[in-house]
């Protein structure tokens, strides 16, 4: 089975004992019966995306979502991002506001992050995958297990990296990590139903650059125009 986990090898590396374990044998069954039977996001060749466009040791930032956007389109892989010329769901639009607030900076016209991941933002989902129009519809089945042992390498095997955690289901991830290693950041989550609680004025991409400059590592560009 571990031939057939096409992810990047750094991340193979560390996550290879997962993909042994009962847990994760159950999930790929699970997984493959549901792409086979209904519609599933992202494509399959993106579910493990945010790996590939990070590779391990370019890490400096993870931001944590909970599930693939669930409409046509939408989902690419990275948490909260779009395809350019896909409109931009309600979330991802909160947080440019929250970077143009913060930091000065345009609302950007194009959705995806990719450019974030290439500068070591890992953009990582807790499930990775979800039925169409059914959000929460693979939770429970593996992914959240896997998910936490890629948290847990981070911890272990890096300093300094900053975490972003929105809403009460990233910030449960946050047990897994060491406060003394890394810079742990958390408020309301993004969406229209909760920003106005916490998220617009957070200030975590401001507050993100001033940690990463303190520590000699090089701050983010944070749009992608």
């Amino acid at each position: 089975m571990t031939a057939d986990v096409k992810i990047e090898p750094s991340w193979k590396n560390r996550l290879k004992d997962e993909f042994e374990k009962p847990y994760f044998q159950s999930l790929i069954d699970f997984v493959r019966a549901e792409y086979k039977s209904a519609t599933v996001y992202p494509p399959g060749k993106e579910i493990f995306h945010a790996f590939d466009a990070c590779q391990f040791d370019d890490v400096k930032v993870v931001i944590l979502g909970q599930d693939p956007y669930h409409g046509p389109g939408q989902a690419n892989g990275l948490c909260f991002s779009v395809r350019d010329g896909v409109r931009m769901p309600p979330s991802l639009v909160n947080i440019f506001k929250e970077i143009q607030s913060d930091l000065g900076k345009p609302i950007p016209s194009s959705g995806d992050l990719e450019r974030w991941a290439k500068q070591g933002v890992l953009l990582l989902n807790a499930t990775l995958t979800v039925r169409a129009s059914s959000p929460g519809s693979h939770q429970n089945k593996g992914w959240e297990t896997f998910t936490d042992e890629a948290v847990r390498k981070i911890s272990q095997e890096k300093e300094h990296v900053v975490f972003l955690l929105w809403g009460a289901y990233a910030q449960k991830k946050g047990e897994l990590i060491d406060r003394n290693k890394h810079y742990v950041l958390m408020s309301a989550h993004p969406s229209p139903f909760s920003a106005d609680r916490g998220f617009f004025g957070n200030r975590h991409f401001s507050k993100a650059n001033a940690y990463l400059r303190e520590h000699g590592l090089k701050e983010f560009y944070w749009l992608c125009l």
